[in-house]
């Protein structure tokens, strides 16, 4: 009896660490709210305080989080670590950075989740937020003029480059589709231009470890 209760009591202990080891492998969202000021995340320092932010609320700590943003001098694909990363749900979003940047990449409406494990709200969705910052090109690498000032400007100046999380956009276009590269913010870089087109001002965020 007691061999058994010893058993059983490892087996317990070992299903709570596998659950726990699950709880904690989420290292890709898409943020749930912005910084409230447009496209002004307060460089890139400030989108990768607030992933952190977001992600330790959510109950996940002891990771590096870079928000998936390009500026007149980085890639974004160069922020993000090696993967492989998974959301909130213990879905894999892609393996590494190539396949991430390939048609082998997970990212759905229902995979591109936020921090708190939601499904984001897409095209044909009230308010419309498909539109999330990333200032860069198909491949991850920069659009230098379409960065809002390097995530500094809140204002009718400038414009960000944006993609559909939920991959639909007015056509069947790959621009129209693509997590990372569809369109330019239009009317500048403030909450409300970047509404106007089906955003909300949020960002990918990634565990670089």
């Amino acid at each position: 009896m007691r061999r058994l209760l010893l058993v059983t009591a490892a087996a317990s202990l070992a299903a709570i660490g596998v659950a726990s080891s699950q709880d904690a492998t989420m290292s890709f969202f898409v943020t749930s709210v912005g910084s409230g000021k447009g496209a002004d995340l307060g460089g890139l320092a400030g989108a990768d305080a607030h992933c952190a932010s977001l992600a330790e609320a959510a109950g996940v700590t002891g990771k590096t989080w870079h928000a998936y943003l390009s500026t007149s001098d980085t890639d974004a694909r160069d922020r993000i670590g090696t993967g492989p990363w998974f959301n909130a749900k213990g879905v894999k979003i892609a393996d590494d950075v190539a396949s991430l940047h390939s048609d082998a990449n997970a990212i759905t409406k229902q995979t591109a989740l936020n921090e708190k494990g939601e499904v984001v709200n897409g095209r044909g969705d009230k308010p419309n937020r498909h539109d999330v910052l990333t200032g860069s090109k198909p491949d991850g690498t920069k659009i230098a003029d379409q960065t809002c000032g390097d995530w500094t400007l809140s204002g009718a100046e400038g414009e960000a480059m944006t993609g559909h999380h939920d991959r639909t956009g007015l056509d069947d276009s790959a621009a129209a589709k693509s997590w990372n590269s569809s369109h330019a913010s239009r009317g500048g870089c403030s909450q409300e231009a970047l509404r106007s087109t089906g955003g909300d001002g949020l960002f990918y965020c990634f565990a670089v470890n």
